[in-house]
This record gives C-alpha cells, structure tokens and sequence, in this order.
C-alpha cells in the first residue's frame, strides 16, 4: 500500500506569497513611517511627537517647566525616548503580525 503524502504549495506559489508578503510589508512599512507617536513626561510639562521614521515633529514645553533647565532637559529625554520607543514597538508587533514572525534570508529590515 502506498502511501500519499499531501503537495505543499509549487515553488511558483511560494515565491508568489514571498512577494506579496513583500509588498504587503513595503506598503505596512510606508504607513507605519508616516505614523506620528506623541509621549509627554513631567505629568504634561513636556510633550513631544516623532514620525515613524524617529524623527522630531514637534516638541512642547508649559512655561512653568522653563524655571528649571536641567529638568526640561531630563523631561524632553524621558518623553522623546517613549515617543520613539513607541513608534518602534508599533513597528515591530505590526510587522511581526504581517510576517508570522517569519525571518526570511535576505530580507532583513523587511519583517
């Protein structure tokens, strides 16, 4: 008696799912760039907002934090850290969802 034992997808089919899980990937990546993230810090004496891609859209302080420079400047660290750790925990569960948490060869930085 033989036995059959089930036909995965053709290698065709497979490299047609790499590149739509490629693209797919591409187009997530572009949205998630354009994303904004705001944290603030100092009970909101400091809020500030970064893009996806980690950059500095803006940054606002209260006046009355501007009585103490040293604690403006661990403010503005406390919440431009959340702000991009946000924006890459964002980045990586999203990513992580579209992919399985698949780690395809040559495609780093992609998944």
């Amino acid at each position: 008696m033989k036995v059959r034992l089930p036909q995965g997808p053709s290698r065709n089919e497979l490299m047609q799912q790499i590149q739509k899980m490629q693209n797919d990937a591409t187009a997530l990546q572009a949205d998630l760039d354009s994303r904004e993230y705001t944290a603030t810090s100092g009970g909101g004496l400091i809020t500030v907002t970064v893009t996806g891609e980690h950059e500095i859209k803006s940054i606002k302080i209260k006046p009355e934090a501007l009585e103490d420079a040293e604690m403006v400047e661990d403010l503005l660290t406390v919440a431009l850290n959340e702000a991009i750790n946000n924006a890459k925990k964002e980045s990586e569960d999203e990513m992580s969802a579209l992919t399985g948490g698949l780690n395809i060869p040559g495609m780093n930085g992609m998944f």
